[in-house]
């Protein structure tokens, strides 16, 4: 039996496929023919600024909104028409959505409850999944009782507990502060790689879906703009939109060309130094300096119009020598291969 590349497991139809999904509400297409296939096992995120269309169509294959047009299938059947309690997912909220009445394990077995699960059965598995997300010895405690990241945990357990196919995470870690947000993306990974359950997660920040992400589906206006693995996506971007929203990126126009290229691609050099065999290069003056500790943004104006944005690691630098470079002549280097060309 063939394999899938990417996990191992007996190669089958995708965890989920999106063909020709539109949604319209009024005048606004929210979802506009969007084709996806997401693969058994994947972390896949759904990547885009507000009114994108991503929770919509994460909505849309949970089953709680219908499509005007096209299907979603789950594991090769077409649930287009099924209620959500018939589709084997499970939703991961960002005001986790406990019952604050009910302790943590309580709320972790409500799923099976409802299952009918026999209660070992239920409580094993509750104990199992509080495991998985490092919550052993929480089941007593009541939601009131915990951090927002740990609540959060909890709301994952009681997600995974039922083993669906995929997991629907809609901006989960969106409450937390920035370093328990760090925190739970490389949780979310690790509790992702020991289940195996596929995820879809939803998210507007950038670095979420670099950091975690298998692969991503760049959202805008309803519509996928580009798909790929992170890194693809970050240093090939599709198109002047994905250049700008997913990191920084310089737009240049050179030549008669059009391309973009990452800031930290960029080398600085006195421009009176020996040009570098290989490299492109534009000449200009540094206009402003932003000592950011580990690294410093230079922003340059070129002699030949428009400015690009360098950044440059502190390694042997103090504030006071960047800040100096305020004003200076300069050289900007860069590969030709970190370019990406824009049509």
């Amino acid at each position: 039996m063939a394999e899938d590349s990417h996990n191992g497991r007996p190669a089958g139809p995708p965890d989920v496929r999106l063909a020709g999904l539109t949604k319209r509400y009024g005048e606004l297409v929210a979802v506009d023919d969007v084709e996806l296939e997401i693969g058994q096992g994947e972390f896949f995120t759904l990547l885009g600024p507000s009114g994108s269309g991503k929770t919509t169509t994460l909505r849309l294959i949970a089953g709680f909104d219908l499509p005007d047009a096209g299907r979603v299938e789950l594991g090769g059947r077409d649930v287009t028409d099924e209620p959500p309690n018939d589709r084997d997912v499970n939703t991961v909220f960002q005001d986790y959505a406990l019952f604050p009445h009910m302790s943590v394990r309580d709320n972790v077995e409500y799923g099976l409850r409802v299952r009918k699960v026999a209660k070992e059965q239920r409580r094993r598995r509750a104990e199992e999944a509080l495991a998985t997300v490092r919550l052993e010895g929480y089941g007593e405690r009541k939601p009131a009782q915990l951090s927002g990241g740990q609540r959060q945990r909890v709301a994952l357990a009681r997600a995974i507990v039922n083993r669906p196919r995929v997991l629907l995470l809609d901006e989960p870690l969106g409450a937390l502060d920035l370093k328990l947000r760090q925190e739970m993306q490389m949780e979310l990974k690790r509790i992702q790689g020991e289940v195996g359950i596929t995820f879809l997660y939803v998210t507007h920040d950038q670095e979420e879906a670099l950091t975690m992400s298998d692969r991503l589906a760049v959202f805008n206006q309803g519509r996928v703009e580009q798909v790929g693995a992170p890194a693809d996506v970050y240093e090939h971007p599709a198109n002047d939109f994905i250049a700008g929203f997913v990191g920084v990126s310089n737009l240049v126009e050179s030549n008669g060309r059009r391309f973009t290229v990452r800031p930290e691609k960029l080398r600085i050099v006195d421009e009176s130094d020996p040009a570098s065999p290989g490299y492109e290069a534009l000449a200009g003056r540094v206009r402003e300096v932003i000592y950011l500790g580990p690294v410093t943004r230079y922003v340059v104006e070129l002699d030949e119009g428009g400015e690009l944005v360098a950044v440059k690691q502190n390694l042997e630098t103090s504030s006071q020598d960047a800040l100096d470079a305020r004003g200076r002549r300069v050289r900007l280097e860069w590969r030709h291969e970190y370019t990406s060309t824009i049509d």
